[in-house]
């Protein structure tokens, strides 16, 4: 059963259309954008608090068969062919070691884990093995809230084991999966995924996961990673879709953007490795996004995005300062404390906050700080002011 049980209920007449979107984002200042998007976060947020959660990302292997030249995470199986340069070497997380990073968030107060990892072939790790991740898990911490496994994993799944996605999606609920984040949205335009994400789920297969996994009643976040080869346009399409399949099943809790981190990626050093990757056409060229580029695209999310919930602040790339104004241009969430981060510190970008640090950015920015869990409900907040690696 779909979570919406009426889809035309989450319809809003006199809606921003593509083109309007368009015109905003080309015509209006930084500042008129960002008070229209602080307008409508107070008509959807008239609450005193803004929020934020501890948990934890727990990458559980960096095997992968796709060949994304925005990442500099992944590590080739070991019978795939000789491929880029300087690749990190391949891992699998013991359960053990898994139990130890979920202890350590347990002890700073953390509520969920976000565990993501590559598209991993079965001669590596068997379907089951996923399952016996997430009876473990619930088994040992109950609770522990599992946010894991983007569409692109769960389409691999799917691929990999010969199963239909919504078995996929059937069985690691079974076993404990809770809900699923939105990893791997990219840009939801086949152009741009076609040049940047060779191996990795199309535009309609990666909201085919998320439009099976609303149906059996699963809630998901979803993302946006821009600042690379889309246009504008582009952009704008991408958030068309989301909101599109919003209308269908309401499933989504929360959108996240940020911009693409070049430094140490095959996209990001194109110019000088050209025989790195053979994908873009002669006369490509990066459009890198900076702080207000990030927030002029945050607010026109938020605007045009007038049936998603919440929308989430992206301090993790963009530093606290901006994390913070970004409470001012359409945000309603300070995002994860993310004791841990792979992903993007293996492109060169590392911030750093503990759970006090980010209630004093939400308090020095006026609001009350609120930790929330993965539905964006209030929790009591376990009072720690230090955590492990930070």
């Amino acid at each position: 059963m779909s979570i919406a049980t009426d889809p035309s209920s989450n319809r809003t007449q006199n809606r921003l259309t593509d083109g309007e979107a368009l015109d905003l984002y080309r015509d209006c200042s930084i500042h008129e954008l960002g008070r229209r998007a602080h307008a409508a976060t107070m008509r959807l947020h008239p609450e005193s608090y803004r929020t934020y959660v501890v948990d934890r990302n727990i990458n559980y292997a960096n095997y992968c068969t796709a060949r994304c030249i925005f990442c500099n995470f992944k590590a080739d199986p070991p019978d795939a062919p000789s491929g880029r340069r300087n690749l990190p070497e391949g891992y699998v997380l013991s359960l053990d070691e898994i139990g130890k990073k979920i202890e350590e968030l347990i002890s700073i107060g953390g509520t969920q884990v976000l565990m993501q990892g590559g598209l991993v072939p079965a001669n590596i790790l068997p379907f089951d093995w996923y399952l016996d991740l997430l009876r473990f898990i619930k088994k040992q911490y109950p609770g522990i809230h599992i946010h894991a496994f983007s569409p692109p994993e769960i389409y691999a799944f799917h691929q990999i084991y010969e199963m239909s996605v919504q078995d996929v999606l059937l069985r690691l609920q079974e076993a404990g999966l809770d809900t699923i984040p939105g990893g791997g949205g990219e840009i939801l335009v086949d152009r741009v995924r076609d040049k940047i994400g060779h191996g990795k789920t199309n535009t309609a297969e990666y909201l085919e996961v998320m439009r099976v996994a609303h149906g059996i009643g699963m809630r998901t976040s979803v993302t946006m990673m821009f600042g690379h080869i889309e246009t504008i346009a582009e952009r704008i399409e991408h958030l068309r879709r989301v909101r599109d399949l919003q209308d269908e099943t309401g499933g989504f809790t929360a959108f996240i953007c940020w911009t693409f981190q070049p430094e140490n990626t095959p996209l990001g050093r194109l110019k000088q490795f050209p025989s790195d990757y053979d994908g873009l056409p002669d006369g490509e060229h990066l459009k890198l996004a900076g702080a207000q580029e990030y927030l002029r695209m945050l607010s026109l999310s938020r605007i045009y995005l007038d049936n998603i919930p919440n929308i989430q602040s992206s301090w993790v790339t963009q530093g606290p300062k901006i994390g913070q104004l970004s409470l001012f241009y359409g945000a309603n969430d300070m995002g994860s404390v993310m004791m841990e981060e792979n992903v993007v510190s293996a492109a060169g970008t590392v911030y750093c906050l503990a759970a006090d640090q980010i209630r004093n950015l939400i308090t020095d920015a006026g609001w009350e700080p609120q930790q929330r869990n993965c539905y964006y409900e209030k929790v009591e907040r376990v009072s720690v002011s230090a955590r492990p690696g930070c």
